[in-house]
């Protein structure tokens, strides 16, 4: 299993910057990497960025190109999502999710808790 820990999230202006933290733990060789997820209150998890541990492979949502930015640093099994030119839309709990070797490629089934982010208007 494979644990993982959010931090990062708060509360910022239109137009700021946040950065997001994914820590993970446990049995990280099992994993192809990590993803960042959102969902916003009366809707649905919707995808934003992922990464590969081997390759640095990225994906981005259309919504966020240009803008947010993924990295990861292996040494400490870390993944960071650097928001950039935040609108109030972006507000969404913010989690990020492991695809793993039992489950396959691009198959999220562990999940940290979330954390908060929210741009104000």
């Amino acid at each position: 299993q494979v644990q993982l820990v959010e931090s990062g999230g708060g509360l910022v202006q239109t137009g700021g910057s946040l950065r997001l933290s994914c820590a993970a733990s446990g049995r990280t060789s099992s994993t192809y990497g990590l993803g960042w997820f959102r969902q916003a209150p009366g809707k649905e998890r919707e995808f934003v960025a992922a990464i590969t541990w081997s390759s640095s492979s990225t994906t981005y949502a259309d919504s966020v190109k240009g803008r947010f930015s993924i990295s990861r640093d292996n040494a400490k099994n870390t993944v960071y999502l650097q928001m950039n030119s935040l609108k109030p839309e972006d507000t969404a709990v913010y989690y990020c999710a492991a695809d793993t070797v039992r489950y396959g490629r691009g198959i999220y089934k562990n999940w940290g808790q979330g954390t908060q982010v929210t741009v104000s208007s």
